[in-house]
């Protein structure tokens, strides 16, 4: 199962390095991680991805509660939330394909942020199943890079 954990971390250097060696230290993969500040310049969210059984991830969220650096940790399964994903692709664009490749790019809401002779640069952001189907509707033109940040994740507020 996929589980996205949340881990609110003290900002300063070294803490990356610690989450992370926890996670080689179980021999368990991390499938995407996120490390951004947050409102408070003191603290940073980290959002990691991982798949894995609900009681080898459990483990892995307790351990990551005992580290002093981390300050809250949740796992997102079974609650409400929003996920996103952030993704710069470089497509195989010549002339004669660019209506078609424009028009994949507004049917996923992508914003073009560079333009070649031959190339064209799309951003495209969303859930992980959007940016993979966007993938997959790039290959037959040719994909020539891509990256992507991971998944950064957020509770959606319910209103009492």
């Amino acid at each position: 199962m996929r589980h996205i954990i949340s881990a609110l971390v003290q900002n300063k250097p070294g803490v990356l390095a610690h989450v992370a060696g926890m996670f080689a230290a179980r021999a368990f993969n991390i499938d995407s991680l996120a490390v951004g500040r947050t409102e408070d310049p003191n603290l940073s969210r980290m959002t990691i991805v991982v798949i894995g059984d609900d009681q080898v991830v459990e483990q892995v969220r307790k351990q990551l509660g005992k580290i002093i650096s981390v300050v809250k940790v949740q796992d997102f399964v079974g609650q409400e939330a929003v996920t996103r994903d952030l993704m710069l692709i470089t497509i195989s664009a010549p002339a004669e394909k660019r209506p078609e490749i424009w028009t994949l790019i507004q049917m996923f809401e992508g914003k073009v942020v560079d333009l070649g002779s031959k190339h064209v640069m799309v951003e495209v952001s969303g859930n992980e199943e959007k940016t993979e189907a966007f993938i997959e509707a790039c290959r037959p033109y040719g994909i020539k890079n891509l990256v992507r940040t991971g998944t950064v994740a957020m509770s959606t507020q319910k209103k009492a």
